[in-house]
């Protein structure tokens, strides 16, 4: 989002928790939303032996969220106080240690951290490697949307169309084509990471997924509050401009 205002991204993949700030702090002139992508994938992930059996377990615990301010950072601290905790960014009844994904595999296995709130593919290499169980599920989020700056919409809005448009066009068919496109991704992946991705989590992680060009009015106004309630979004929050149809 940074890096939108500097002028140095025209448009981004982005979650709801950083696109919002951005929307915000600019007072609604420099974010657009030009497309969804993906929803939902994400959850919190105990243990499998954890005595954590209810939401009242967690009073005293320490959770890891991807980064502070993120999308499942902000879900994990708008549920806490949803079931009645104080949570502050240092402390409170329940600890929230912001933890890099790659990172909160070793720690989850250490003991450093009682639950871990991510997306996937995390949350399937906690359940496989982790010993790890889904406490909850956030099926009800905007994981992903496509932003645009002010700035290139005005300058270039036919090429902004195009890259919607190919953006729909994408997500039709990986709807239509799950098992090519999970094939495709874990070459991908491979090829970025040197790693290899198991086809079998892939397709785990893939059941948790909604990939939609779609962008829900009520999934932002839930967005909108849990930002509220996890303390990030202070002051007028108006959402009208936010979203860019073609």
């Amino acid at each position: 989002m940074e890096a939108v205002f500097a002028g140095s991204l025209d448009l981004t993949y982005v979650g709801q928790g950083p696109a919002l700030n951005a929307h915000f702090k600019s007072k609604g002139e420099e974010i657009r939303i030009i497309s969804g992508a993906a929803n939902g994938g994400a959850a919190l992930v105990v243990k499998s032996d954890s005595p954590i059996k209810t939401p009242a377990d967690f009073r005293g615990k320490k959770i890891a969220t991807p980064q502070l301010g993120n999308t499942q950072d902000i879900s994990c601290r708008a549920w806490l106080k949803a079931q009645g905790f104080h949570v502050t960014q240092t402390g409170g009844d329940v600890i929230i240690v912001p933890t890099a994904n790659p990172d909160q595999l070793p720690l989850f296995q250490n003991g450093g951290v009682d639950a871990v709130w991510t997306v996937e593919p995390w949350v399937t290499r906690l359940e496989h490697d982790g010993n790890g169980k889904v406490f909850l599920e956030d099926k009800n989020v905007l994981t992903t949307w496509l932003a645009s700056s002010v700035k290139f919409l005005k300058d270039h809005r036919d090429l902004a169309k195009k890259i919607a448009d190919a953006n729909a066009e994408l997500t039709q068919w990986i709807q239509a084509h799950p098992d090519e496109a999970q094939t495709t991704l874990i070459a991908e992946l491979k090829a970025e990471t040197r790693a290899d991705l198991a086809a079998d989590a892939v397709a785990h992680a893939w059941k948790r997924i909604t990939f939609t060009n779609e962008v829900s009015r009520d999934l932002i106004t839930k967005a909108v509050q849990d930002g509220k309630d996890a303390g990030f979004l202070k002051g007028a929050t108006d959402t009208s401009k936010l979203v860019e149809p073609f």
